[in-house]
């Protein structure tokens, strides 16, 4: 892998983070022990496999042209001991101890002179259960980028890859220019041209979409302090398809759908009132084609009122499959989602020096992030030990206090929380709030009552 330029949407994200508020994606793989498979074997097989990986060997440097511009680049000083480290956990409840753990490691900047990722073994016990938690810069991958690069640990992926590697050899890969090829920059010119009146009209969508009354609920009005705190959830992936069937509309509406009950059961265990206007949710939205290029993010969003305000579930429901459809009739290039298209046709100057305005508005935008992250359907394991839950993380903006990432893995959909510590410090009875609502909708669906699963 040579040298590469940031796409545009990574550069934002590269100039948004500060080290008071990082822009790290992640998740929280978690496993069940097996024979044999001590720490030091598992730790040893974490360096060997991420050390394998070229994206991690990449880090970001100063380009002369374009003005303002950064490129990847292989760390010629690249050692995996830098970025795999083990954390011992104390004796107690493992999975408690793990994701809180988590969140204070989510707090730490990514030094910038290195490839920006860290990976940790969480353990306790030889023969416990053990998690490993992976930490990537927004700017080295998007969610699906992300677990494409996260898969390459477990070991059915890294057969795979080991396979191929050795089945065509190791190929020279020339460095690609930073510098355009003289021939391209005519089209590029006139591609250009054409791009600024696309850049207008996504502008003046998310212009639209700005709000001047924030009014909201306490936790996200709350300053940011930087600070991160995790919580996790676990629903049944059966019983979600069993309310797809009876309701209709997508599993990602009725995910989103929980979530809009989960924050109104939420408020009302903290006293609060429900606020006046429903709270806005970016969900972004993967752009990449099949088949198309793996570099660089390549995201939109939609924007959606989560109608925490309606009482009952059916209603919450088929409110978000309304205002789902309404967006996806209209396309990904409108509304607060389409900052990150508008990004795309921003030159790298304009993100370098825009980056602080563009931090400070996101809360003029939305208030909460949720997003699903897709996951293989395949059983995976590391070192033997079979994964038993991955609970994803996304990135939390500078003024926002709550984002929630899903994943379906093992029968189970496993749902992240990731939360500004200061803001929501009661981010436990959020998640608690995200089961026993999912358990409410199935029985007002399906009309049989369930026991939620702790």
């Amino acid at each position: 892998m040579g040298t590469e330029l940031l796409a545009p949407l990574d550069l934002a994200f590269w100039h948004l983070e500060s080290d008071a508020h990082p822009m790290h994606l992640g998740a929280l793989a978690v496993f069940a022990p097996a024979p044999g498979a001590g720490p030091e074997r598992i730790l040893d097989l974490l360096g060997t496999r991420a050390a394998a990986i070229p994206r991690l060997r990449m880090c970001v440097r100063d380009v002369l042209l374009p003005v303002g511009g950064k490129a990847w680049t292989v760390d010629k000083d690249f050692d995996v001991h830098r970025h795999v480290e083990r954390v011992v956990v104390a004796d107690g409840d493992f999975m408690a101890e793990a994701t809180r753990l988590a969140g204070e490691l989510m707090e730490r900047p990514l030094g910038r002179g290195l490839p920006p990722w860290r990976m940790y073994l969480i353990g306790g016990a030889a023969d416990g259960p053990f998690a490993v938690l992976v930490k990537l810069h927004h700017a080295l991958a998007d969610g699906m980028r992300a677990v494409a690069i996260g898969a390459g640990i477990f070991d059915e992926i890294a057969a795979v890859t080991s396979a191929r590697t050795a089945a065509r050899g190791r190929p020279a890969v020339p460095p690609r220019s930073w510098l355009p090829d003289p021939r391209e920059m005519a089209g590029m010119a006139l591609g250009r041209i054409g791009e600024v009146g696309r850049a207008l009209g996504v502008g003046a969508s998310v212009v639209r979409a700005g709000r001047l009354d924030l009014r909201g609920t306490t936790a996200f009005t709350a300053p940011s302090s930087g600070t991160r705190r995790l919580a996790t959830a676990d629903l049944d992936a059966g019983d979600l398809q069993r309310i797809r069937r009876a309701e209709g509309g997508t599993a990602n509406d009725i995910l989103l759908a929980v979530v809009a009950g989960a924050l109104r059961r939420w408020m009302a265990g903290r006293g609060e009132p429900l606020p006046a206007a429903d709270p806005r949710a970016l969900v972004p939205v993967s752009r990449r084609r099949p088949g198309g290029a793996a570099t660089g993010n390549r995201l939109s969003a939609y924007l959606l009122g989560l109608p925490v305000t309606a009482a009952d579930p059916r209603e919450r429901l088929r409110a978000v499959r309304s205002a789902m459809d309404r967006n996806k009739a209209a396309g990904p290039l409108k509304g607060a989602g389409a900052v990150a298209v508008l990004a795309d046709q921003l030159p790298p100057l304009a993100h370098r020096f825009g980056a602080p305005l563009a931090a400070g508005a996101a809360r003029m935008l939305f208030d909460v992030l949720v997003t699903s992250v897709p996951l293989p359907r395949s059983a995976l394991s590391l070192g033997g030990c079979p994964l038993t839950a991955l609970y994803p993380m996304a990135p939390l903006a500078r003024g926002q206090s709550l984002a929630v990432a899903l994943s379906t893995y093992g029968g189970r959909v496993h749902v992240g929380l990731v939360a500004d510590g200061k803001a929501l410090p009661d981010l436990d009875r959020l998640a608690a709030a995200v089961e026993e609502e999912f358990t409410e909708l199935y029985a007002v669906i399906t009309g049989t009552d369930r026991t939620p699963v702790s």
